[in-house]
């Protein structure tokens, strides 16, 4: 059992703690947080005092998992933000939606192209849950512009970039390499 989001405002050990975990970098990707990406999905307060802080990996094989509950648990300590439980949730599943319009301008400045268009999936605090169409065919998406040049001439090298949640293009102006954030 959880408390209610009035009580998330009027806690100051809840408020500290979010600001505590916005600290923390995603370990793949160190200039954007794991709140800005959306993995960090709420801290509450349990029945029994202790904080909980759930966490959904951008995929379900997300090998980054460990590490960020690692990076968490390291700066709860490190803030004296005791008992506290970590929990890997995967309902509802992860969603470039999550990611804030800071995160993407960060991935571009960083050189990797942020995921286009939306997924039409809620936020996942906004209590609003929606049905996610499961596509076998993947829709035609426009390609990404270079985070370099800013060109729209590009074309995808390989479907899996650094990480499986990426894919390679290439800008055919700059002939820059690069990542793009695929949307999910």
């Amino acid at each position: 059992m959880t408390t209610s989001t009035a009580t998330h405002k009027a806690d100051a050990t809840l408020q500290r703690a979010w600001a505590v975990l916005e600290t923390v970098p995603d370990p793949e990707i160190p200039v954007v947080s794991i709140r800005e990406l959306g993995i960090l999905r709420d801290v509450r307060r349990t029945d029994d005092g202790a904080l909980e802080v759930v966490i959904t990996p951008t995929y379900s094989g997300c090998p980054a998992m460990s590490q960020i509950a690692e990076d968490v648990a390291h700066a709860l300590d490190v803030a004296e933000l005791r008992p506290y439980r970590i929990a890997t949730v995967l309902a509802p599943a992860w969603t470039t939606d999550w990611m804030t319009a800071d995160a993407r301008e960060k991935l571009r400045a960083y050189g990797i192209a942020p995921p286009t268009g939306d997924c039409g999936s809620a936020a996942p605090d906004s209590g609003t849950p929606q049905e996610k169409v499961l596509r076998f065919v993947p829709r035609a998406l426009p390609a990404p512009s270079c985070p370099r040049c800013g060109s729209a001439h590009t074309e995808r090298l390989a479907q899996f970039g650094s990480t499986a949640c990426k894919a390679l293009y290439r800008c055919l102006d700059c002939r820059e390499p690069f990542d793009y954030f695929k949307p999910y």
